[in-house]
C-alpha cells in the first residue's frame, strides 16, 4: 500500500510540473482551446491516440475480450483501420479548412463552411457535444472510481471525487497545450506498461499456447474467424464499422489534427500514431486473453481483470505503475474531452448566442468556468453509476460519431451540401444514436447505433440539401 501511494505522488508530481510550465502560456482563448496551432508532430499524434485511449484500453476493451473471446478483438481492428482513414482523408483537409475559416470548434468551422448566419448548425453542434461527452467525461469518472476502490478500499465516491478534482484542476490551468504535453508523457508511458503486462505474465506461464487453451475450454472464441457464414461476416463488419466509423466524427480527437503547427507534418504524425495504437490494442487484447487463463471461474467485475491481474501477479511497485497508466488513459481523455466541451460553451454559446464581440480574454474565463460546469454534470452521471465504462464509451462514442462524422466528410468533400442538409445531418444522426440502443434488441442481427446513425444521417444530409437548394 505504501508504495503504491509513493508512485502515484511521484506521477502527480510530474503532472503538476507540466501543469506548472505551461500555465503562464495560456493568454487567450486560442492558446486555451487550440493551443495556437503550434504543435509539432510528435504532440499531435501522441495527444491524438492517447486522448483517444481511456480506460476503454485498460478496463472496458480487455473486459470485452474476458467475456467473449478473440471474435471482439474486431473491433481493435476496426479502429485501427479507420482511425488511418481518419489521419489519410480527414486529419490535413480539416486543419487546412479550420485555419483558413479562423475556426476553433466544429460548429465554427460548420457554420463557416455552410455560410450560416443563423447560428442554427453552431447550436446544435454544441449541443449535440455537450450531451455525449457529458456520457463519456463519466465513463472516466466510472474507472477512477473503480480504481481507487479496487486499489485503497476506498469508497466509490472517493475515487470519482478524487479523479474529477485532478483533471479539472490541470485543463483549467493549462489548457490545450498542457493535455497535449501530459498526452505525449502519458502516451509513452501507458504505452510502456500495456505492453510489459502481457509480455511478462506470457513469460511467466509459457506462452501464449496455454491461454488459448484455456479460452477453449471456456467455450469461448479463439478465432477471428470462426466461420465464414452471411451472419458472421455481417457480425464482423458490425464490429469494426461499428467502432471504427466513429473516428470521422471525435471532436476530441479531430481539435489535434487542428493544431499542429505545418500540414507537411502530418504523414509523419499518421505512422507514429498508428504505431502507438497498434502496439496498444494489441497488448490490451492478449490482456483479456490471459485474464480467461488466470481467472477460469470468472470475476464478479469482469472490467476488473487487469487490476485483478497485477494485483495477484507482479510485484507491488509495478502494480502501482499500471495503476497510474490506467490513471493516465483515463485522464487523457477526460481532459481532451472537457476542453472541447468549454471551446462549445464559450466559442459556440456564449460568444454566438450571448455576447458576440467579447474579448479573447473574456472567453478564456467563460472556458475556465465551462470546466467546472461540464465536470459538475458528468459527476452527476457517474455519481448513480448507472452503466458499465464500455457501454458508457459506446453510446458516447456512436453519438458523436454519426453527429459529426458524415457531415465533416461532405463538408470535406462535397460542393453540393447546404446549410440545411447540414442542420439535418447532424440532429438526425445523434438522434438516432441516442435512441436506437432502444430499437436494437428487436433485430436478430447485430445492428449498432454506429451504423444506423451514420447512415441516416449521410441520408438527412443529401435529401435535405437537394429539396432546400435555395
Amino acid at each position: 500500500m505504501f508504495t503504491d501511494i509513493f508512485v502515484f505522488i511521484a506521477y502527480f508530481a510530474v503532472l503538476a510540473f507540466v501543469v506548472f510550465l505551461s500555465y503562464q502560456r495560456q493568454k487567450s482563448d486560442t492558446d486555451f482551446v487550440i493551443g495556437n496551432r503550434s504543435l509539432n508532430f510528435w504532440l499531435t499524434a501522441l495527444s491524438a491516440h492517447a486522448s483517444d485511449m481511456s480506460s476503454w484500453l485498460f478496463l472496458g476493451y480487455p473486459a470485452l475480450i474476458f467475456t467473449t473471446g478473440l471474435f471482439s478483438a474486431w473491433a481493435a481492428v476496426g479502429l485501427t483501420v479507420f482511425m488511418f482513414l481518419n489521419w489519410q482523408f480527414v486529419a490535413k483537409k480539416v486543419r487546412a479548412a479550420t485555419e483558413e475559416s479562423n475556426s476553433l470548434t466544429l460548429g465554427s468551422y460548420f457554420e463557416a463552411r455552410f455560410a450560416d448566419n443563423s447560428g442554427a448548425i453552431r447550436t446544435i453542434s454544441a449541443a449535440m457535444s455537450v450531451l455525449f461527452f457529458t456520457f463519456y467525461i463519466s465513463s472516466g469518472l466510472v474507472a477512477l472510481g473503480i480504481l481507487v476502490q479496487s486499489l485503497f478500499g476506498l469508497h466509490y465516491l472517493v475515487g470519482i471525487t478524487l479523479g474529477l478534482g485532478v483533471v479539472v484542476i490541470y485543463v483549467f490551468a493549462g489548457g490545450y497545450r498542457t493535455v497535449a504535453y501530459i498526452d505525449l508523457f502519458q502516451g509513452f508511458f501507458l504505452l510502456g506498461v500495456i505492453i510489459f503486462i502481457p509480455t511478462y505474465l506470457l513469460y511467466q506461464i509459457g506462452g501464449l499456447g496455454p491461454v488459448m487453451n484455456a479460452v477453449k475450454t471456456q467455450h469461448l472464441s479463439t478465432s477471428l474467424f470462426p466461420d465464414f457464414s452471411a451472419k458472421t461476416l455481417w457480425e464482423i463488419f458490425a464490429v469494426a464499422a461499428g467502432w471504427g466509423l466513429g473516428y470521422f466524427g471525435q471532436p476530441h480527437i479531430i481539435t489535434k489534427f487542428m493544431g499542429i503547427r505545418h500540414v507537411s507534418e502530418m504523414y509523419k504524425a499518421k505512422y507514429l500514431g498508428i504505431s502507438w495504437q497498434s502496439l496498444a490494442l494489441t497488448a490490451a487484447t492478449v490482456v483479456g486473453l490471459i485474464g480467461i487463463f488466470f481467472f477460469p471461474n470468472g470475476l464478479t467485475d469482469p472490467q476488473q481483470v487487469i487490476l485483478q491481474l497485477v494485483k495477484s501477479t507482479q510485484a507491488t511497485f509495478f502494480a502501482g505503475l499500471v495503476l497510474c497508466a490506467i490513471l493516465a488513459a483515463t485522464t487523457n481523455v477526460m481532459a481532451a474531452q472537457i476542453l472541447v466541451v468549454a471551446s462549445n460553451l464559450s466559442e459556440d454559446f456564449y460568444k454566438k448566442l450571448i455576447h458576440r464581440d467579447a474579448s479573447h480574454q473574456e472567453l478564456l474565463r467563460v472556458s475556465r468556468i465551462s470546466v467546472l460546469v461540464i465536470g459538475v454534470l458528468a459527476y452527476s452521471i457517474a455519481f448513480f453509476k448507472v452503466s458499465t465504462i464500455y457501454q458508457l464509451v459506446l453510446y458516447s462514442w456512436s453519438g458523436l460519431g454519426a453527429s459529426f462524422g458524415p457531415i465533416l466528410l461532405f463538408s470535406l468533400y462535397s460542393k453540393h451540401t447546404n446549410k440545411y442538409g447540414a442542420v439535418a445531418g447532424v440532429f438526425v444522426g445523434g438522434i438516432t444514436a441516442a435512441v436506437w440502443p432502444y430499437f436494437e434488441p428487436f433485430f436478430s442481427w447485430p445492428m449498432p447505433s454506429m451504423l444506423v446513425g451514420f447512415c441516416f444521417s449521410i441520408i438527412a444530409i443529401v435529401v435535405v440539401s437537394r429539396l432546400k437548394k435555395h
